[in-house]
């Protein structure tokens, strides 16, 4: 089989087993995106998984048709031709996926809006050290509040060039995301959602100036309002140095003062 441009294989045997591996998948039926060859796929089916594979690809979802006729007529396996950010999604309970790096943020926040018990998901190492920066590092930002704030996060396995055919440029990390509720209370969760981009936005104002330079998302009276509502102290911090807590009492703040506009 031949790879599209941009797409890199798993081809290392030992990190697909671990992967498959990470979370009992037996009678569970299990989301795969990008499933690519089918080494994945197989390894989960192999452990008596119920698989949705999603694939943009239709050359290769004509090699997976043929490679997995039998699984798929015994309704083990359904394929999704489409891509994963937009198609519609069967119902599933559990995500492992090696994901396209390209796509990650997308699916991984739509994921987090449809809801799953538990997802092993494969980023570029960059990108999941981002997932599970703390307020007050470099490496923090929207990414890692939106995500730290409905899942728990934890590294499971890294992986270099060599394990891919192609071999990528970069390294991977192999993360479990297990969902939860907000640590703490969200009033509105898309506001909580355009309080966190607006702000990180501009992550080298402080919060003062990062909320009056979103006026093209929230009405100016309620920048205002929320201003005028808000510690003197945590207006003049930086985005970057913001606890969860304080971003829900921005948004909830953001929330109340809306709703008269």
């Amino acid at each position: 089989m031949s790879a599209p441009k941009d797409q890199h294989f798993l081809v290392d045997r030992r990190a697909v087993e671990k992967i498959a591996g990470f979370v009992d998948v037996s009678g569970r039926r299990v989301l795969e995106i990008g499933p690519g060859e089918g080494v994945l796929t197989r390894a989960l089916l192999d452990r008596g998984a119920s698989v949705v594979a999603v694939e943009i690809d239709p050359g290769l979802v004509e090699e997976l048709e043929v490679a997995f006729a039998d699984e798929i007529d015994e309704g083990r396996l359904e394929i999704v031709t489409g891509d994963a950010t937009k198609v519609d999604l069967p119902p599933f309970d559990i995500v492992v996926a090696n994901l396209p790096y390209s796509a990650s943020s997308k699916i991984t926040f739509r994921l987090l809006a449809i809801g799953f018990e538990v997802a092993v998901l494969m980023y570029q190492k960059e990108f999941g050290q981002r997932m599970i920066a703390q307020p007050g590092t470099p490496a923090v930002g929207r990414l890692s509040v939106m995500v730290q704030t409905y899942a728990s996060v934890k590294p499971l396995l890294e992986l270099g060039p060599n394990s891919f055919r192609p071999k990528p440029q970069v390294r991977s990390w192999v993360l479990r995301l297990t969902p939860h509720e907000p640590p703490y209370p969200i009033a509105d969760r898309k506001v909580y959602a355009d309080v966190v981009r607006v702000l990180f936005s501009y992550r080298r104002k402080t919060v003062r100036k990062g909320l009056r330079s979103g006026k093209d998302t929230f009405a100016p009276g309620a920048i205002v309002r929320t201003i005028a509502s808000l510690p003197e102290d945590l207006l003049q911090r930086r985005p970057e140095d913001l606890t969860l807590e304080e971003f829900a009492l921005i948004a909830n703040r953001m929330s109340e003062c809306s709703k008269n506009e």
